[in-house]
């Protein structure tokens, strides 16, 4: 009997040997004590003699650590747009005009002329066919599909295509860099939801997404490509928008040519770039009173050509005309519908930049300004065509009235300049959204924002945009092509994100599987007709977002293909926990006073990194930090949740591995003295709590077997027991704590020292002033100098990809964290992938 127990205890505590301290499973790297260890521990001091205590296992409480936060953006987690009063939102969703709604507020500038340019009027039916369609676009796919539905389908307040595959990854283990934890699910912003009667079908999606490599490649891909046209239209959308401004000119100035509108274009696109390192939120209270004031004259400016020259453009309600329409012109309808696409440009927007805003001032803006008076616009220059159907080259200034020309045209040029910032901000979410999901080469961001952390500034992708705008402006020469190209990049964006939302609808959602489908059977086919519409205009301009998405797409996937690739690497060359027990605590070399920070990406296991040091330097710091920064598929994680600690071999080695957990949205202050200080004080928070876990153990053991005999304990060590290590905190609460029994009170006197919550613990006290005086000794950064090669038997492709295009884009990004120049140790490091 006292065998079977004894083998019981032992399976027990075998199982238990390799947990993070929150409980989550990782590699066995931490056997503090042994069986015999423990047994002897407790023999001391106890009035029975021979026996020993089983320990209760149970899930500590996390002990997280480490803040290297945010830019002193006060409570940045705390209140959001969630928590604005009414007329805050009010606000904010004024705001809005300025940022997000922009580019769909400028579409009446050159819709009609785009759409009539390759289908003239013929009749009056013809102008109620083209409006009738503009007006049901709208109705579907901004206001039905992306303010009722797609905003819904937000990452704890973020939108994007970015946001919908880091919704994505967290319900399903998709993502291709295998970096995930257990522990990442006990995030409180991971918020998974409750399982309902759909839950088998979500469950076999999950299990399909999760087993087969095609499918996570493909859901990549599509990410990528709707993020590609996003940036494409970054570049489209100010090309377009202020060309199209400024065209109003040529017929009233006189000697205004196609050459003075380039170069105003040019020049207002400058200025607009120029302003972007002001940030969002200035920009867009800048921004927003005069997109109101536009607004207002679209609005108004429609009704007075509706009352003035034709108001039975009523009749345009009634969809018959639609068919009507395509039943008189035929195939030259189909190709309008390139033009007809224009009218809900920047919809993409409305989601992409949700991070910036909340969902309701979005909805607010779009429900009670923008969709009734782009529909009064519309309405108004129908009926002035109605009248004067000759004039549809310049339909938006020839239905202004005289006297308000030029007032108009300022404000047309500004709203110009308004619609691009859309796209632009639009773009910085979701370059710096790719950046942390591992899907972009690392660039400088400037945060704009004390008061929102998802206001930001890329200055490289900045310059960018504009270079490419004024070469799109100054080769082109034509708003026709343009819109051609646009019209491509804005429908591709759609389609991606219909079956984006459609995988959440089903695998996350677990919506009824009849309206599941109902969405892209619906949406889709809408978005699929105006796609076949401007793919015919591929050779007239269509070409350039497929250009520009691709080599986005390029660099993109070579990204995240390579880091995968050397992730993995880092994985099969780790070193052995055995090797490093052999060397013993002092590592087989000499242990100098200081904190060694030891930069890696492995979420467990030793680097190879740590013994190229171990080889190359004559000694090694007292204490060794295992620093991994890691980006998880949430928008921001809580501070006090985002570190996790975690000691390495026994206490005599002084190692430490501590994993830095962000989400995509979160902001990190890179400065080094403030992170070494904020390191010493979480892992000083941390040897007290663990040894506070230890002691909260031991004190709720019960004796297992009483009156243990000395033979018995001779058995153990015949056994092997001795050498069984048992791991510091462990995680089998279930299956022990139901069946320990908690030690009454006057039993604690009987404990070690060790084991009871005291700050004059021996053991502790002697770790903490090693820790401190490591500390005043200095910090040293060790690094790894990376290069990644493909391996000789890799076929061309591969060594093409890795060799140089990847190796290209890891010289030149920035790095992943700040750390001075004077304490900074590298060592060459060659992976092979």
């Amino acid at each position: 009997m006292e065998e079977d127990g004894i083998e019981e205890a032992s399976a027990r505590l075998t199982r238990s040997e390799s947990r993070w301290v929150d409980g989550s499973e990782v590699d066995s790297e931490s056997p503090p004590l042994s069986l015999q260890e423990a047994w002897s521990t407790m023999h001391e001091g106890s009035p029975s003699g021979g026996s020993f205590r089983r320990r209760l296992s149970k899930k500590p409480r996390r002990v997280d650590s480490l803040d290297v936060e945010a830019m002193g953006i006060a409570a940045s987690h705390k209140h959001g747009p969630k928590d604005l009063p009414l007329w805050g939102v009010f606000a904010m969703a004024f705001q809005t005009l300025g940022v997000v709604y922009g580019d769909m507020g400028t579409s009446p500038l050159y819709v009609f002329s785009d759409v009539f340019a390759k289908v003239p009027i013929k009749s009056g039916d013809d102008v109620l066919g083209a409006l009738s369609l503009v007006m049901y676009t709208i109705a579907l796919i901004p206001f039905a599909k992306y303010v009722f539905i797609v905003l819904k389908a937000n990452d704890n307040g973020e939108g994007g295509t970015f946001a919908l595959y880091s919704l994505i990854c967290r319900y399903a283990k998709v993502s291709l860099l295998p970096n995930q934890q257990q522990a990442d699910e006990d995030i409180s912003s991971f918020r998974l939801k409750i399982p309902t009667p759909e839950l088998e079908r979500a469950l076999n999606i999950k299990d399909k997404l999760e087993k087969n490599s095609l499918w996570k490649t493909l859901l990549l891909l599509l990410v990528l490509t709707g993020t590609s046209m996003i940036i494409g239209d970054g570049i489209l959308t100010p090309s377009m928008s202020v060309m199209s401004a400024v065209s109003g000119l040529q017929g009233a100035v006189p000697g205004f040519n196609t050459d003075a509108v380039v170069l105003v274009s040019i020049l207002i696109l400058i200025c607009l770039f120029s302003i972007q390192r002001f940030g969002t939120g200035k920009v867009g209270f800048l921004f927003a009173p005069a997109l109101g004031l536009w607004f207002f004259s679209l609005g108004s400016i429609g009704i007075y050509n509706m009352l003035k020259y034709d108001l039975s453009v009523l009749r345009a309600f009634n969809p018959a005309y639609i068919f009507q329409f395509f039943k008189r012109n035929g195939v030259k309808a189909w190709s309008a519908l390139g033009g007809v696409v224009l009218c809900i440009t920047g919809a993409e927007a409305m989601f992409a930049d949700l991070g910036h805003f909340s969902v309701i001032s979005i909805q607010i803006a779009f429900t009670c300004v923008v969709f009734p008076c782009l529909l009064l616009a519309y309405m108004g220059q129908a009926a002035y065509l109605m009248k004067s159907p000759s004039s549809v080259e310049r339909i938006f200034y020839d239905s202004v009235p005289d006297i308000f020309f030029w007032p108009v045209f300022v404000i047309a040029t500004l709203a110009a300049m308004i619609a691009s910032q859309a796209m632009i901000s639009a773009t910085f979410s979701c370059i710096k959204q790719s950046m942390a999901l591992g899907c972009f080469p690392r660039l400088k961001i400037v945060h704009t924002s004390k008061r929102f952390m998802g206001q930001i500034y890329i200055p490289v992708v900045n310059w960018f945009l504009m270079i490419m705008c004024i070469a799109v402006v100054a080769s082109f020469r034509s708003t026709t092509d343009i819109a051609n190209a646009y019209g491509i990049a804005e429908v591709g964006v759609m389609l991606v994100s219909t079956t984006l939302v459609t995988v959440v609808m089903l695998l996350i959602w677990q919506t009824n599987l009849f309206l599941a489908l109902c969405f892209p059977v619906i949406f889709g086919t809408i978005e699929l007709i105006y796609l076949s519409a401007v793919l015919t205009k591929i050779m007239e301009g269509g070409w350039l977002p497929l250009v520009f998405a691709s080599c986005f797409l390029c660099v993109m996937y070579t990204w995240n293909y390579g880091s995968v690739l050397k992730y993995k690497s880092e994985m099969r060359e780790k070193i052995s926990m055995d090797f490093i027990l052999e060397l013993g605590s002092s590592l087989g070399t000499v242990r100098v006073p200081g904190i060694g920070l030891v930069y890696n990406e492995l979420v467990q296991g030793i680097p190879s990194l740590f013994g190229q040091f171990l080889i190359n330097l004559p000694a090694i710091h007292s204490t060794i930090v295992f620093v991994c920064i890691k980006y998880v598929p949430v928008p921001k994680v809580p501070q006090e949740e985002r570190f996790l600690f975690r000691r390495v071999c026994q206490k005599d080695f002084h190692m430490f591995r501590c994993i830095a957990r962000y989400g995509y949205k979160d902001v990190r202050k890179e400065d080094p003295h403030i992170f070494e200080q904020r390191l010493v004080d979480s892992l000083e928070k941390y040897l007290r709590r663990e040894a506070q876990e230890l002691a909260l153990e031991v004190s709720s053991v019960e004796l297992s077997l009483d009156n243990m005999s000395a033979s018995s304990s001779d058995r153990i060590v015949q056994h092997g027991i001795s050498e069984l290590q048992v791991p510091l905190l462990s995680d089998q609460r279930s299956e022990v704590a139901s069946s320990s029994i908690s030690v009454p009170d006057c039993h604690l006197s009987t404990l070690p020292s060790s084991a009871v919550p005291s700050d004059e613990d021996p053991s502790l006290e002697y770790e903490l002033s090693a820790l401190r005086e490591a500390m005043e000794s200095g910090f040293t950064y060790l690094l790894a100098h990376a290069d990644v090669r493909a391996r000789k038997e890799s076929v061309f492709l591969k060594k093409l990809v890795i060799n140089y295009f990847y190796a290209f884009l890891r010289r030149n990004c920035r790095a992943s964290f700040s750390v001075p120049h004077m304490n900074i140790i590298e060592v060459g490091m060659t992976y092979m992938v």
